[in-house]
């Protein structure tokens, strides 16, 4: 009951945050997410509700099947092409890096190589997310938003695998370079090949029913929403990484869902508005969580933070040290070294709530004083990585105007469009109520119409479906679908005349398309 009423709150901060991010362009909306979880850390009441931090909660009920998802949007060729910097980024950059700022820190600081490399091994995950939310509105080179996006989907089973050593050198006073070495290939490759095997014996079971008269889409669509959750389960039984297994499994769905879409158009359309909804929805969470998150350390453990600076040396010393690693990096292996290139990816290194999960999973395993110096550093790590690179963007990546630029043209478009909509029915022989009614429908697709009339066409429905006879209503439809014909007819003409941008004709049309199915599928409609 309380993880219900947690969710509950959770889910209804990031709804009204993402409603005021829209008031808030200014503002990456990520921001504003984080901004109300601090808030509702600082309400007594609302604090009180939401439970604490658990990793394995989060990694399993949010960031699962985030990442499933995250996968299932990369084109398993593209991971195939990539497979050389991929291993480079998630690996080797992520390991040396570990290795050089392990021996730095410790040496710099006085700090025991064990404590260094738990503390190092954590800030190693990036997160894709955090990076969207610190580039957002920005034009950034699409080559280096690929490859960061790639490290992040890989690099987590690295970091979790430094960390079991960091620990197990803390707890036994012995490092073993063979047996963290065997275990990370175990936890990678094996993560690997369970989540493919798993994917594609989901994949087969699915599509023998979709390819089937016996076909049940509800049935469907639970079984494709409970499979990171079963993959992330299965694989940590097993102690292979589930992270992997689930990215895996998203990449393998990735490519069936190109080569299925048309088997079952409403299994598919629904599959697709439901990753993009898990999608923002889960996105948001991640940042409302981490703000409440920092909230509840920053004021319980003031003690450490007014008490000394250490804390505060040692994770900006850690940023700073992992901040130069992934330059040098760019500048010698990534395939554009240039300085630029190589700033951007260095600063795209952004960690987020990956970072803060992998610190509560050793609550139990170091002392208590240790921990709560180890969180307060990677609350550091985690502020800096997004504040830096949000500031230094600025100077860095031009503004995207053409995102404005576009929803202006979008929005003429529509106005035009419609126009030609309305305009045609002129040429039709309709009764006055069917008219007025098609035109107040026709007009809702630029929200046209205002509150006080849609108030009037809600109560005139209400009181007798408008007044309609049977007749009149296919009178309605015979005329939508004429409006919308010519509608289509105008989109043709600009993307024929090339008057207007592909994409933002396929845009329209798409939205037009179903429109349409609104007024011709008995299955859509609410009447």
């Amino acid at each position: 009951m309380d993880l219900l009423v947690s969710s509950l709150v959770i889910a209804i901060a990031v709804a009204f945050s993402n409603i005021i991010a829209r008031y808030t362009k200014h503002i990456a909306g990520t921001y504003i997410n984080l901004l109300m979880g601090v808030i509702v850390a600082a309400i007594p009441w609302t604090n009180h509700l939401v439970l604490g931090f658990n990793n394995e909660v989060f990694m399993i009920l949010i960031l699962a099947p985030l990442l499933f998802f995250e996968g299932q949007t990369t084109p398993l060729l593209m991971v195939g092409k990539k497979a050389k910097s991929i291993i480079g980024v998630a690996v080797i950059l992520a390991v040396g890096s570990a290795i050089v700022a392990t021996v730095i820190t410790s040496r710099l600081l006085l700090l025991s190589l064990p404590v260094a490399l738990t503390i190092v091994a954590i800030a190693t995950p990036t997160d894709a997310t955090a990076f969207d939310a610190v580039v957002e509105g920005r034009k950034i080179p699409q080559p280096i938003r690929n490859i960061l996006k790639m490290e992040s989907l890989f690099n987590d089973a690295t970091g979790i695998i430094l960390l079991q050593a960091g620990i197990l050198w803390l707890t036994t006073g012995h490092l073993s370079f063979w047996q963290n070495t065997t275990a990370f290939f175990k936890s990678a490759v094996g993560g690997l090949i369970l989540g493919a095997i798993l994917a594609f014996i989901v994949m087969a079971f699915r599509q023998y029913f979709v390819r089937s008269t016996n076909n049940v889409i509800s049935s469907q669509t639970l079984f494709y929403l409970l499979t990171p959750f079963l993959i992330y389960f299965l694989a940590e039984k097993v102690e292979v990484s589930g992270i992997i297994a689930v990215v895996t499994a998203g990449l393998v769905h990735n490519s069936e869902a190109n080569r299925s879409r048309f088997s079952s158009p409403r299994q598919m359309h629904l599959g697709i508005q439901l990753i993009n909804l898990m999608t923002e929805v889960l996105n948001s969470a991640v940042f409302v969580i981490l703000g409440i998150s920092l909230a509840r350390i920053l004021v319980s453990h003031s003690q450490i933070l007014f008490g000394s600076l250490t804390w505060l040396i040692v994770g900006v010393v850690v940023y700073g040290l992992l901040l130069i690693c992934r330059y040098l990096y760019a500048r010698l292996f990534v395939s554009d070294r240039r300085r630029k290139t190589a700033w951007l990816f260095s600063l795209g290194g952004v960690h987020g709530t990956v970072t803060l999960a992998m610190t509560f999973s050793i609550a139990n395993q170091i002392s208590l004083q240790l921990f709560n110096f180890i969180i307060v550093v990677e609350t550091v790590v985690i502020i800096l990585s997004m504040l830096v690179p949000t500031i230094l963007f600025k100077f860095l990546l031009l503004i995207d105007g053409d995102a404005e630029i576009r929803t202006t043209e979008l929005a003429r478009i529509r106005h035009d469009m419609v126009t030609k909509g309305i305009e045609s029915l002129e040429v039709m022989a309709l009764s006055p109520t069917v008219k007025a009614i098609v035109v107040y429908d026709l007009q809702d697709q630029i929200r046209k119409n205002t509150l006080g009339s849609f108030f009037e066409q809600w109560h005139a429905f209400t009181a007798n479906k408008a007044g309609l006879t049977k007749l009149q209503g296919v009178e309605q439809r015979r005329a939508l679908m004429h409006a919308l014909d010519v509608e289509r007819d105008y989109l043709f003409q600009l993307e024929k005349n090339h008057l207007a941008s592909p994409d933002d004709i396929d845009e329209i049309y798409s939205e037009l398309l179903l429109a349409e199915s609104l007024v011709l599928d008995p299955r859509n409609q609410m009447l």
